[in-house]
């Protein structure tokens, strides 16, 4: 799907303000009401806006830690890979999970409200993952910054 630049200003408007009421967006595009909601629409259906979530302070509901663990497997066959990342899916606290290149194989973002709780989550899941060989993890002591929005 193509994008201009009115599609753009309306996704970095969702972006931060994903509530906001299509009249109050077509004012902020610059559009007419109706003009602006096919655009949306076309945005979701494109699958470009693919949801709208509300985005929680981990601190105040209990998960003030922030843990990056790197993950090597014992070998990068597909079915080693495939079995990998169905069980890491599973994991509630790891936010995020990618594929890398270079030293490890993996890199998942965990969250957690203490290091006990970062080490029962090593201990009962994180460390029987199919195929992990070592890992080796690194807190975030401050979140200097952090953003959901993409550079549309």
């Amino acid at each position: 799907m193509q994008l201009d630049d009115i599609d753009r200003r309306i996704l970095r408007v969702l972006q931060k303000q994903g509530r906001i009421s299509n009249a109050d967006l077509s004012e902020k595009v610059g559009l007419s009401p109706s003009a602006c909601h096919r655009r949306v629409q076309r945005l979701e259906a494109g699958g470009i806006v693919r949801d709208y979530v509300a985005l929680l302070d981990a601190r105040q509901i209990g998960l003030p830690t922030t843990v990056f663990v790197e993950i090597k497997l014992q070998g990068q066959a597909d079915e080693i890979l495939d079995a990998f990342e169905a069980e890491v899916k599973l994991v509630p606290e790891v936010l995020e999970c990618h594929l890398m290149a270079g030293t490890a194989d993996y890199v998942l973002k965990v969250v957690v409200g203490s290091t006990e709780d970062f080490a029962r989550i090593h201990r009962q899941h994180l460390s029987r993952l199919p195929g992990v060989q070592q890992m080796q993890s690194s807190f975030a002591l401050r979140t200097v910054f952090k953003t959901t929005a993409l550079p549309v």
